[in-house]
């Protein structure tokens, strides 16, 4: 059975006393009672800048710390730049790769994905690799053709996939309000994880996929029941200590049953 895993993308918010009242919150509220093989895998994100401080706050717990992105490029003279071996080296052991939202205003290609994706493997960093159509796309009937292209891009000829987890993220459902139904999100799911059996060096039943795209705590564990969802990529709830402890209790439970 796949471990389910809830991750917490704080995008571009947080500071000092924000991220100190957060994550004391959620140590309290989660960090005793999930030690087991059985329990979910937590994970926040943080921006660079409140790396340290989330590592420090989060060292005795069960809660691990991962960054929102990282430069394909291992050292040099590239201005603005953080690389996964900085990463690794400041404690991290996740990273977010491929989010709608670097697509979108950063211009990344797959094949920048594709770069950054072996850059963090090669650290031993755990990526978590987004992908997801646009409402235009999903209205032309080009969903899954979008999905499979972007796993494509950034799989393609990779090593060391064993710890990959895949995030379906509808680009319409981000920041919206808007969330795919629990039928669409299992639909995708299950194309994800057909898409990753015919993918070399995959093991498709045990590679998780998250849904992210508007997950709250009213929602999630209708989501969480779909055979292919195994937990999610949560976006503002993950910034409200209730409302992102519900989501991990309703991961829970799911994984309980």
């Amino acid at each position: 059975m796949r471990r389910a895993l809830v991750a917490g993308n704080w995008k571009m918010h947080g500071s000092r006393a924000s991220v100190k009242g957060l994550l004391e919150g959620l140590v309290a509220g989660v960090g005793e009672g999930l030690q087991g093989g059985d329990a979910p895998e937590i994970v926040v994100c943080p921006s660079y800048v409140h790396v340290p401080q989330a590592l420090s706050l989060t060292a005795d717990s069960a809660i691990e710390v991962g960054a929102q992105d990282c430069s394909h490029m291992r050292a040099g003279a590239f201005t603005g730049e953080v690389s996964a071996e900085m990463l690794a080296d400041q404690g991290c052991k996740w990273v977010i790769l491929g989010h709608s939202e670097r697509r979108q205003y950063h211009d990344e290609s797959d094949d920048l994905v594709a770069a950054k994706l072996t850059a963090a493997i090669s650290v031993g960093l755990r990526p978590i690799v987004c992908v997801g159509e646009t409402r235009e796309q999903r209205e032309a009937g080009d969903a899954e053709a979008v999905v499979g292209r972007q796993l494509a891009g950034a799989l393609d000829e990779q090593a060391g996939l064993e710890h990959l987890v895949i995030a379906y993220e509808p680009v319409w459902a981000i920041g919206t309000g808007l969330t795919a139904t629990p039928q669409q999100a299992q639909d995708m799911h299950a194309y994800i994880r057909r898409a990753l059996a015919d993918t070399e060096g995959v093991h498709a039943d045990r590679t998780r996929i998250l849904y992210g795209g508007s997950v709250k705590a009213g929602n999630a564990a209708e989501l969480f029941a779909g055979n292919d969802i195994d937990g999610a990529l949560v976006g503002g709830a993950a910034l409200v200590v209730d409302d992102f402890k519900a989501i991990i209790d309703a991961a829970a439970t799911v994984q309980a049953s």
